[in-house]
């Protein structure tokens, strides 16, 4: 369990295309094996301590031939924001996907006084 030693904290939310391979036959369309999407999210506000971040697919699209594989997680976060990443592999052929998120940290508190 994630506990939060401050009386303030924020939740951030968002959503984002990752891609749309079909359109222009990119690698999540035609490649095969290991292949890789990663996007820079950038929260509003910094927290003032790394958040728990939560993401999830929130449409996929796929081709019915083969196998849907797909792995979707947070990594690189900081109190700035992180890295979305999705990955598959094989013969899955991704044409898009649309992942949301959410980042549940630490604020700082308006009544806190930063003195110098």
């Amino acid at each position: 369990m994630r506990r939060f030693r401050t009386n303030s904290f924020g939740i951030e939310q968002g959503s984002r295309v990752l891609f749309s391979d079909f359109i222009d036959d990119g690698v999540m369309w035609t490649g095969q094996g290991p292949r890789e999407s990663r996007h820079i999210v950038q929260f509003r506000e910094a927290f003032i301590d790394v958040p728990a971040v939560h993401v999830s697919i929130a449409m996929w699209d796929m081709d019915s031939g083969a196998n849907g594989r797909a792995d979707i997680a947070a990594d690189k976060v900081t109190a700035k924001g992180f890295h979305l990443v999705f990955k598959t592999w094989g013969d899955t052929r991704v044409a898009r996907i649309r992942a949301d998120w959410m980042a549940i940290g630490p604020l700082r508190d308006t009544d806190e006084w930063e003195v110098d």
